[in-house]
């Protein structure tokens, strides 16, 4: 029963990070740039984390821990939110979402040499559909000319190692860290790394209440949530679970923006849920361990 706390925590994580892209829509619409948004999420999520740490007394880390949490930032966070834009940029919205969901075949990989996760073929096999059932989402409406610059495929890629150092850094940190003491202090990092290449503009109501939804729910309730998950479960199962956000994202674009779903669009999203189901009846080394690690986390 554990176990299944933490495939809830990291769905609901996956829910609010997709609601990144029909919430970025309204900013982008009424002329926020794409890393001017980047910026302030990880900006003013930064502070929701600090207030939280701040009031819960678990602020203070180790200090040899502080330049790993820094160079996190700088990865996880500055190159991760900026080389997906520029993915996006020269080799469009699904060609770069199919790079970033390769994800969860690094998380496997460094969970497999880092700590000893067995590749099982049941886990193997989650894998692939949850893939190819993401691929089915993100192309679904595209037509056959796709281009793909290298530029586009690099940062595609790129954006897709940086974002699996996240569940590799959590579960490395989370045992001796609660969750909103990590991203207190790797946040600000990554703000600043956003910050020579963001073009500020005057801010409406509208604006901020885009920029704010944005720290608040797809920073700070998203990453503590995905935290308190990836705690009770292995990185590889949490990474394919979290690909449920794409097809998440799919499904508020219908209901929010009127967008149609191709029948390709609906397969893939029943073979991504189809993954998360396989995932959830594979045991995790973690189980055991989740009560005690569950303490540490505020």
């Amino acid at each position: 029963m554990k176990n299944y706390i933490g495939y809830l925590q990291i769905l609901a994580a996956a829910t609010l990070w997709g609601l990144l892209g029909p919430i970025s829509k309204y900013g982008l619409q009424d002329g926020i740039t794409p890393h001017e948004l980047a910026f302030w999420r990880a900006g003013l999520g930064a502070v929701f984390f600090l207030l939280h740490s701040a009031k819960h007394g678990t602020l203070a880390v180790q200090r040899k821990d502080i330049p790993v949490f820094l160079v996190f930032g700088v990865m996880g966070i500055s190159i991760f939110f900026g080389s997906y834009q520029i993915a996006i940029k020269h080799a469009g919205a699904a060609v770069s979402a199919i790079l970033l969901y390769t994800a969860p075949i690094w998380v496997a990989i460094f969970s497999r040499i880092l700590f000893n996760e067995l590749l099982s073929p049941a886990k193997l096999t989650a894998l692939g559909i949850a893939l190819f059932g993401t691929g089915l989402v993100c192309f679904s409406g595209q037509g056959t000319d796709v281009s793909l610059p290298l530029t586009g495929i690099f940062f595609g890629l790129l954006s897709g190692f940086t974002y699996s150092l996240h569940f590799i850094f959590g579960k490395t940190f989370l045992k001796n860290y609660a969750p909103a003491t990590l991203y207190a202090w790797c946040l600000p990092a990554g703000a600043l790394g956003l910050l020579p290449w963001v073009t500020f503009s005057a801010y409406s109501h509208a604006k901020l209440i885009v920029i704010v939804a944005l720290a608040f729910l797809c920073t700070y309730l998203a990453y503590y949530a995905y935290c308190a998950g990836l705690k009770r479960l292995e990185a590889t199962q949490a990474a394919i679970i979290a690909n449920i956000e794409p097809v998440i994202a799919a499904a508020i674009a219908v209901l929010w923006w009127n967008e149609q779903l191709t029948a390709s669009a609906y397969l893939g999203g029943a073979m991504v849920i189809s993954a998360v189901i396989i995932i959830a009846r594979i045991p995790s080394k973690t189980k055991k361990s989740a009560l005690s690690a569950a303490k540490n986390s505020v």
